[in-house]
């Protein structure tokens, strides 16, 4: 890429991070405080959230801020994100990466399971992706940088809950792009493979996964270039096309 993720020129200074104690939002948070950008961070555990925040501050934030909240309550969202804005006294980049894996398994038995899958990684999301396009567009500026996932370019049968719910977040937010591009605010899409997290650690191989340290560079980097889309890592591209292209009648008796 050529912008740096260590170039404080085009460093947003104002960031609003929803699902700050995640991984691979944490990471990122890590690089922006020691650019000295101001955060507003949004998690339900307190004590995480707590802690989060001190290690950015001594990493070198100017500011920062936090609430608890469960940001699966859409109707508490606009007040969240009124006071989150108001605290930073504006806002240069909104970062979403609240979600949950969820469990496939019960998923399939269960509707319930799979209902709160799709409300926690795709309605939830559309809720807070609405009133901050809306304050973007606006003020003609702004970027939005959401974590979806390759998972959700393709459904296989050990994760087609999780696939469905990243497969429309991303169709939304490719909708969302082209409605506010015109209006100066930039939609990235961002599509990890595989990372170790917290979420993933009691997955199959998870010591492969991608080190969130080094995807959280890349996000940085795609949000200074003000990039439309991010597959990280960037090979996670040529197996997704792949992937994608595989005809239906033989993708159906593969085993994935």
């Amino acid at each position: 890429m050529s912008t740096s993720a260590t170039q404080p020129a085009s460093t947003p200074k104002k960031i609003l991070v929803l699902g700050a104690t995640s991984g691979i939002a944490e990471a990122t948070c890590r690089i922006w405080a020691e650019q000295g950008a101001s955060l507003f961070l949004v998690a339900r555990n307190q004590a995480k959230l707590d802690a989060v925040a001190q290690d950015l501050l001594t990493r070198g934030a100017t500011y920062v801020g936090t609430a608890v909240a469960d940001l699966d309550d859409t109707d508490a969202h606009p007040a969240l994100l009124a006071h989150a804005v108001n605290s930073l006294t504006g806002m240069d980049v909104a970062y979403l990466a609240h979600g949950i894996l969820g469990d496939q398994s019960l998923a399939e038995q269960d509707f319930n399971t799979a209902a709160q899958i799709l409300h926690t990684n795709l309605m939830a999301p559309v809720s807070l992706l609405t009133w901050l396009a809306n304050y973007c567009v606006q003020r003609h500026t702004g970027t939005i940088a959401v974590l979806s996932s390759v998972a959700g370019d393709r459904g296989r049968k050990s994760n087609y809950v999780y696939g469905a719910s990243k497969a429309g977040l991303s169709a939304f937010l490719g909708g969302l792009r082209n409605r506010v591009d015109r209006e100066g605010v930039t939609i990235l899409t961002i599509k990890p493979g595989p990372t170790r997290t917290a979420m993933t650690v009691g997955m199959p191989k998870s010591e492969k996964f991608a080190d969130p340290n080094q995807v959280a560079k890349s996000i940085v980097a795609a949000v200074n270039a003000k990039k439309d889309q991010l597959y990280v890592p960037f090979i996670w591209a040529p197996i997704m096309l792949v992937i994608r292209s595989i005809p239906e009648r033989i993708f159906k008796k593969l085993n994935l």
